[in-house]
């Protein structure tokens, strides 16, 4: 049976997508496959994420990912905007679903925790 493939888009694919790509291969790998991109590249993935990612869930999104843009994964079943703050990209379809998350950059700890934990919420709810 073929797994489900699931894309979490945004902008820059270096924060909420990738914390999202990382807890779904982390919570749900077994049943779906995830993807993260973006309309643009960063050189790297937000160094905060990927500390506060290592340090709650024991996941280094450095060793197994990097900022891609939409057209470098496969079309996806199930495409999840992680929130539209900056302006939805087009993917070349409607988004199924439309997260609505804040960008955590620049914020607290203990901001980018409750965003990391929501994110962990709604992909077991998937």
């Amino acid at each position: 049976m073929n797994k489900k493939k699931i894309a979490f888009i945004c902008v820059h694919n270096s924060c909420r997508s990738q914390i999202a790509e990382a807890l779904g291969k982390h919570l749900a790998g077994d049943r779906f496959e995830f993807y993260s991109a973006g309309t643009e590249k960063k050189p790297q993935i937000n160094g905060d994420a990927v500390r506060i990612m290592k340090q709650l869930y024991g996941i280094d999104m450095e060793k197994t990912q990097y900022s891609k843009t939409v057209d470098e994964i496969p079309a996806p079943d199930i495409a999840i905007s992680m929130g539209c703050d900056v302006g939805c990209p087009y993917i070349g379809r409607a988004f199924d679903a439309n997260w609505g998350l804040a960008d955590p950059t620049g914020k607290s700890d203990a901001y980018f925790v409750q965003v990391i934990e929501e994110i962990a919420q709604k992909i077991k709810d998937l």
